[in-house]
């Protein structure tokens, strides 16, 4: 097929490059994946993945900046500047060298093919579509042209054995449906609850990568919707709330501030999603304990696995609330100068969305920012002053005895 609208300018430069190499070393390659899908959906690619029929070790010795990465499915990552491209060799699905575990789910995946078996072990129809560039042609073997057309969502072969290979792809769906504005197939959603219990056999780690696709992509409010209905959500973070009001004003929050070209941190979701049960945790600890804050992240590293530096990021947000709540007069400059104060104060209004008894303490944090010198300081002054602190009384010791030249209490 050439008659497909496909603009070149749209097209990435480096990644035409990667192809121009192959073929000059006598390999076939093409654009293939997400890049040729979201290009014949009238969209702008970000991502450029190469399809090739070239050993992984004659790419990475082709190209000066090639390794070979990924121990399940290995690929090449080449640099062309500040570009990667992932460049993968054709492969099948049927062979001695996939090796699945006893649920059906891929662990390794070293059998090399052919572009027609290639496609075939893809997932979606609409990701299976290759573009060579030379020749302007798409190679379509799956139909996914006609899905596109349709604005359809389905698996290539059998819902349920490509669920089984990867449960990762259930969370695909959402993704790619809500991106797309695709119908998910029936058959895909009649497993969304299946597909969750295997997750756990997925590394923390990828699902972490999962997360960030899901949620700060600009219709992360609507994936959460679908997902706070079925058991996915319980299973990428089991301590949240799935129906919380808070959660769904943060996803809304982030999508607008998305879309809006405003900066976002996945550590502020983070701390959205884990914030009850830290507080549960502060509630009820008592000296001695684990930290509330390590104990809650800690717990969560055995599902989603969190970065440290947005563990922390979330732990500081919490550690604000008090202080952002408390408003101690002796300490309103310190905390307003703090790192996280913004982020905190973003919290607090999010949380005063859902708590009303907030709202008084967000509104004065509001004015507070905006204000002049003088009028901060005349804020500051009408605060509560911080309650004096009481001397704690010495504790007599009954049992001691006057040493003697003192006067006992009784003399």
């Amino acid at each position: 097929m050439t008659d497909h609208g496909i603009k070149a300018k749209h097209l990435d430069a480096n990644a035409l490059k990667v192809i121009d190499e192959l073929n000059a070393n006598g390999f076939q390659a093409f654009l293939v994946g997400g890049c040729v899908r979201d290009a014949l959906c009238g969209e702008r690619p970000k991502d450029f993945d190469v399809a090739t029929n070239a050993p992984l070790e004659k790419i990475s010795k082709i190209f000066r900046r090639a390794r070979i990465v990924g121990r399940r499915f290995p690929i090449v990552h080449v640099r062309y500047g500040r570009d990667l491209i992932e460049v993968s060799t054709f492969r099948q699905s049927i062979s001695d060298n996939v090796v699945h575990d006893q649920q059906g789910m891929i662990l390794r995946d070293h059998a090399f093919g052919t572009m027609q078996e290639d496609a075939f072990r893809r997932d979606f129809s609409v990701n299976a579509l290759y573009y060579d560039p030379n020749t302007n042609e798409i190679i379509d073997y799956v139909g996914g042209i006609k899905d596109i057309e349709a604005k359809r969502l389905r698996f290539i072969g059998e819902t349920k054995v490509r669920l089984a290979e990867d449960p990762v792809r259930v969370l695909r769906a959402l993704r790619f449906g809500e991106k797309l504005g695709f119908s998910v197939d029936k058959k895909i959603l009649a497993l969304l609850d299946d597909t969750a219990k295997r997750l756990d056999a997925v590394p923390p780690a990828r699902l972490f990568d999962e997360f960030l696709k899901l949620f700060l992509n600009g219709y992360g409010e609507k994936i959460w919707r679908k997902m706070r209905d079925t058991k996915l959500a319980g299973a990428l973070f089991p301590t949240c709330n799935p129906q919380s009001p808070l959660v769904l004003a943060a996803m809304r929050n982030t999508d607008e501030r998305i879309r809006g070209g405003a900066s976002i941190t996945p550590g502020f979701l983070v701390a959205v999603l884990l914030w009850e049960d830290f507080c549960a945790r502060k509630n009820e600890w008592v000296t001695g304990d684990e930290d509330p804050a390590f104990a809650t992240l800690k717990e969560q590293q055995n599902f989603v696995a969190v970065p440290r530096r947005f563990g922390s990021f979330a732990r500081e947000v919490w550690m604000t609330q008090d202080r952002l709540i408390n408003r101690s007069p002796k300490a309103i400059e310190r905390v307003s100068a703090h790192k996280r104060f913004r982020a905190g104060y973003d919290f607090l209004c999010l949380r005063a969305e859902t708590e009303s008894n907030l709202k008084e303490c967000a509104d004065w944090w509001t004015h507070y920012q905006t204000a002049n010198s003088d009028k901060k300081q005349a804020m500051v002054q009408a605060l509560p002053r911080d309650a004096k602190k009481k001397r704690r009384k010495k504790r007599v010791n009954k049992d001691k005895q006057p040493i003697s030249g003192e006067l006992s209490a009784e003399s």
